[in-house]
């Protein structure tokens, strides 16, 4: 039986379906970019940036910002690096480049693509909110001046361009019009709105994205919405999902979050709710894989409970919960064990159910526990385990329960 059939989903109880299911998505990853703006994070070694650029290729992510090579020498090596290996390996990502509405930005990533043979979007920058603009004492006509240069200066160099407002998301309207109009009619065939500080809610993703696709259609062009969102208010995926929803074409995050302050919208996040939505159907059985390599490479720890890639994610020690999956698991499908007591099926990302013995367990946890690793159960050794287990403070390790097997 299809899981599913047994499952009322309020999610689509409108009849309109979900919402993801309309239309193809595109992702974009930054996490070698954005992701690397946190002052806690660690530089990936050149190795684990192509082992990351890999995986981000397997996972199905479309592309990804391969840096930002107007940085410093550093940066400009390892972007010339992974656009090269896109090509050696025949990767399908896309690359691109972050820079600054500045000529001098700009030329690092004209010299990259012509070294490594491929086209790099130029990601242009500047920033847009009335309180940037006095903080660094701009005017929008130094805005539109930046940005009419930039854009012309990349469009005539050959490159692609994907023109994007920083702190988008507290712009006043009539500056957005503005400015996405002049890079637009300069050449800019994708537009990027930036929720830079986390400010946003969906309703206002939603509008925004609403109010820029209006400013599209006023140009005439075809050109295509971005959205870049953190996650300072812990809005990241709602966020994103809601752009979405509103006809941004392609969403932007980092693999666990990292990012400047509390981090980027959660890339691996994204994944798994556009898959669990119907929008996407990637093989997303290497994402703990991706994750982990992030974590170690960044020197950013994966918190227990972390969805989905966590190591508690698919694990319990309490009882009701591990006699729902365990009675599932006897009638032989997988799938419902999967949903009996998940919102999210964990085969779908590589990953299992886990029964472990706590003091919050029962007695067939600990039956499960032997049963899995090929132990006998009697009678005195099982209630051994579990006394034990209920007058500890926590889940009692493997070693442990082997221990009072033999005591």
């Amino acid at each position: 039986m299809d899981p599913r059939d047994l499952i009322f989903d309020w999610n689509t109880a409108n009849g309109e379906g979900a919402p993801g299911a309309r239309r193809p998505v595109i992702l974009n990853d930054e996490t070698l970019r954005d992701g690397l703006q946190s002052p806690s994070v660690t530089d990936p070694e050149p190795a684990d940036k192509i082992r990351l650029l890999h995986l981000m290729d397997a996972l199905g992510i479309g592309s990804a910002d391969i840096g930002l090579p107007g940085a410093g020498a550093r940066a400009k090596a390892d972007a010339l690096l992974l656009a090269s290996e896109i090509v050696g390996a025949r990767l399908s990502i896309a690359p691109n480049c972050a820079a600054r509405t500045m000529i001098r930005d700009i030329e690092p990533i004209v010299e990259i693509s012509e070294r490594a043979g491929i086209p790099i979007e130029a990601a242009t920058f500047i920033g847009s909110s009335p309180i940037r603009q006095y903080a660094e004492g701009w005017d929008v006509d130094v805005l539109l001046k930046h940005t009419e240069e930039a854009v012309t200066y990349a469009i005539g160099k050959g490159l692609p361009v994907m023109y994007v407002t920083e702190d988008t998301t507290r712009a006043a309207p009539e500056t957005i019009r503005r400015l996405y109009t002049t890079a637009i009619e300069c050449g800019a065939r994708r537009v990027c709105l930036s929720d830079t500080v986390g400010h946003a809610t969906p309703d206002g993703a939603r509008a925004l994205v609403a109010f820029v696709r209006g400013v599209i259609a006023d140009t005439g062009e075809d050109v295509a919405v971005d959205w870049h969102g953190h996650r300072d208010r812990g809005l990241g995926v709602a966020n994103a999902l809601a752009a979405f929803e509103a006809g941004a074409d392609r969403l932007h995050g980092t693999a666990v979050g990292i990012g400047e302050r509390v981090g980027n919208t959660e890339m691996d996040l994204l994944l798994v709710n556009l898959r669990l939505m119907g929008a996407i159907d990637n093989d997303l059985t290497r994402l703990a894989e991706y994750c982990e390599l992030a974590s170690r490479a960044c020197g950013v720890p994966i918190p227990c409970n972390y969805p989905v890639v966590g190591s508690d994610a698919f694990r319990t020690g309490t009882g009701v919960h591990a006699a729902a999956i365990i009675k599932a698991e006897r009638k032989g499908d997988r799938g419902l064990a999967d949903h009996v007591y998940s919102g999210v099926p964990a085969h779908l990302f590589g990953r299992t159910q886990e029964i472990e013995v706590g003091p919050m367990s029962g007695e067939s946890n600990v039956l499960h526990w032997l049963a899995k690793r090929g132990h006998a159960a009697p009678p005195e050794v099982v209630a051994r385990i579990l006394s034990a287990a209920k007058s500890s403070k926590r889940t009692l390790t493997a070693e442990e329960i082997e221990g009072l097997r033999h005591d």
